[in-house]
């Protein structure tokens, strides 16, 4: 595509749509054609405008108007000249319309539709995006692809909540692509041959009047900002083949690839697209930002509303998350300072986790039976998270607080005493065993065992309660969710399947088999799955890589980490207290319908003694057949099992007499109870 450089205003021979391309009333586009060599073609096609003589020259005007007045003085819609009638034989136009504000810039042209992600490869040696409507750079050189970044393509994110912000898309460089540009096809590894790749880059990029970034690797941003010649212009460029080279401050890893895939360029650019279809933002180099930065982009922390004197202001949104270090004693997160101080001293803090390794002793009739199943809850955390009640505001200390379901909070209570099942882990506590004395809660930790054991809120000592809770994880759990299902119908696992079809298509549903939708369905349900679990972790981001933990890092630590908005371990707290709930009660439903229970547990995989290497005997039904709701049932939805593998009951006991936890063994066979070979056994 033929750049839009600037003109002087002598030169100005167009609208805001067409001045720049050298014909007046007209664009250069690149279209599809099979009968060319490089599979595109250029045409004229008509000002997106529909400009007319009359309209361009008014046009004109108003833009030299524009370049002379001074930038404090711009021209305001009032001042803009009215442009003359048009003559009876032109056809309606622009001039026959009402003034319209003038534009902050003159590129502004009608909007096109945005891509997340387009990649650049080469097709007959020519440049080729893999995008049909974008059109292609005009030759092979390092400048031409610039000059096509620069042009104004629609390669961007849009927003995903009024409030919220776009963000920049993606070009992606394949390995033949970085040979027609002459650029290397590793990353350079010493400082003179990475000083005259960057130099290039700045070269050719400031020939189109684009910028690049300070921070340089396999990915580095492109830009040229508002008011400079051109449009505006922000992506990130994708050297993809660099991807995995980098090290240190150059590392810029997308977690878009199954395990030791070698990513190409075509792949990338369709995952992306794929994945911002999803969930509306870009992926951040690790699964966890991408976790945070999609929260912020549906519910943003801030709204804009003009002023009284007409200037555009920032204000909070209703149930924005405080900004600053908002840690209390009780649950400040292991690395904060306040942790370290209550640990030293022996007093408590909250210690809501999954279940870790808990396990009981094998009774009689289930050291007899031959199998051990284990099952895995599916998405475990997106079943909780949509309606859960969450801390919003700053939790205020309370002594003698009144208890209230409907109050996030942390809750000094006393379990010790209640009755509860010996066997299924204690709901109370990660460890499964009862605790010994008080403890800091979570709310659902305590309304559960309110409702179901019988404590009695009225002893609660003291709390840390929320000044305002509110379900705001549910848009966030909406758009990871539907991602996560769309992937998991892709690979044949739907919503009601028969026991039998669901357990047979689990089995096979990572055999590709070539299938690139299958592929890249398979990797984004992966992405989708690290970012609950990472987005979930960064509530409590100990932030080890990046600031050891000496005296100046953990400085720093507190500063960049801590004082964040989306630093909250108590959200951590409630979600995983929740989830870990959530499995109790689902344990404790199959128990009383079935009499069967887990004799191990370890976060979401649970073991049971079964006949065969099966789940289908742990199943209850109902009268006609159905699964029961809130039971142990099959599935891909959030909530419900797969089959995780089948352990043979003699390797159990074996592994359980050395007092190892038996979950360690489902890595280790198969779902047919066959040892799992590895690639050194072959």
């Amino acid at each position: 595509m033929r750049s839009q450089r600037s003109v002087s205003p002598a030169r100005i021979a167009g609208c805001g749509g067409c001045a720049g391309h050298g014909r007046p009333g007209y664009t250069r586009e690149w279209q599809t054609d099979t009968t060319s060599p490089t599979g595109m073609r250029a045409v004229w096609v008509r000002c997106p405008e529909k400009c007319t003589a009359t309209s361009r020259a008014a046009s004109v005007a108003r833009q030299v108007a524009e370049r002379k007045a001074p930038a404090e003085s711009a021209v305001t819609p009032a001042a803009v000249p009215a442009p003359a009638p048009a003559v009876k034989s032109a056809p309606a136009s622009t001039s026959q319309r009402p003034a319209r504000k003038a534009a902050p810039s003159r590129w502004k042209a009608a909007p096109r539709r945005a891509v997340a992600a387009v990649a650049l490869d080469v097709v007959a040696d020519q440049l080729v995006p893999d995008v049909d409507d974008i059109g292609a750079p005009a030759g092979v050189s390092l400048a031409d692809v610039f000059a096509w970044i620069g042009s104004g393509l629609p390669v961007r994110v849009e927003r995903a909540h009024p409030d919220g912000r776009g963000g920049d898309g993606m070009v992606c460089l394949s390995a033949s692509a970085l040979a027609a540009v002459k650029l290397p096809a590793k990353m350079p590894t010493t400082d003179k041959a990475w000083e005259r790749v960057t130099a290039k880059l700045r070269k050719a990029a400031a020939g189109a009047g684009l910028e690049l970034g300070e921070k340089f690797g396999p990915v580095f941003a492109a830009f040229r900002r508002r008011g400079e010649d051109g449009p505006r212009t922000s992506v990130r460029v994708v050297l993809v083949p660099w991807l995995g080279q980098a090290e240190g401050a150059q590392r810029a890893e997308l977690p878009l690839a199954l395990a030791g895939e070698e990513l190409d360029a075509l792949a990338l650019a369709r995952r992306v697209r794929a994945f911002v279809a999803d969930v509306g933002v870009m992926p951040g180099n690790t699964t966890a930002t991408t976790g945070w930065r999609l929260l912020d982009a549906l519910r943003p922390r801030t709204a804009y509303e003009v002023s009284e004197d007409g200037k555009r202001v920032s204000r909070p949104r209703e149930g924005a998350l405080p900004a600053g270090d908002c840690a209390v004693p009780v649950a400040a997160g292991g690395r904060h300072p306040l942790t370290r101080e209550r640990q030293k001293a022996r007093e408590l803090i909250c210690e809501e986790e999954d279940f870790k390794q808990w396990a009981r002793p094998l009774s009689d009739i289930e050291a007899a039976r031959p199998w051990a199943v284990a099952v895995d809850v599916c998405a475990s955390f997106l079943s909780v998270t949509e309606t859960l009640r969450l801390p919003a505001g700053e939790l205020e200390f309370t002594a003698s607080p009144t208890w209230s379901a409907k109050s996030a909070g942390l809750w000094l209570c006393d379990f010790t005493g209640l009755e509860t099942e010996t066997d299924l882990p204690h709901p109370a506590t990660f460890t499964g065993l009862p605790p010994t004395g008080p403890g800091w809660y979570a709310t659902p930790t305590v309304d559960y065992m309110a409702r179901e054991y019988g404590f009695d809120p009225a002893t609660i000592r003291e709390a840390y309660v929320s000044t305002a809770t509110l379900p705001f994880l549910r848009e966030w759990t909406t758009a990871i969710r539907g991602g996560y299902k769309r992937c998991m119908a892709v690979l044949g696992l739907t919503d009601g399947m028969d026991d039998v079809a669901f357990l047979a298509a689990h089995q096979e549903h990572k055999a590709t088999g070539g299938d690139a939708d299958k592929g890249d369905a398979l990797v984004l349900a992966a992405a989708y799955k690290g970012i609950y679990k990472g987005g979930i972790g960064k509530w409590a981001d100990k932030g080890t890589a990046q600031y050891p933990g000496t005296e100046e890092g953990t400085a720093l630590w507190l500063e960049k980490i801590a004082g964040q908005w989306w630093y909250r371990p108590e959200v951590r707290h409630h979600i995983l207290a929740a989830a870990r709930i959530a499995a109790h009660r689902r344990m404790r439903k199959t128990f009383r319908l079935t009499g069967r229970a887990p004799f191990a547990v370890n976060v979401d995989s649970y073991l049971y003694a079964a006949d065969a290497p099966s789940p289908l005997e742990l199943l209850p039904r109902t009268e006609d057949g159905r699964p029961v709701p809130g039971a142990l049932r099959l599935g891909a939805a959030p909530g419900s099992f797969k089959h995780e593998s089948s352990v043979p009951m003699a390797a159990v006991a074996e592994a359980m007499s050395e007092r190892l936890h038996p979950s360690r063994l489902t890595h280790e066979f198969t779902t047919a109870g066959r040892p799992v070979i590895t690639d050194t056994e072959v």
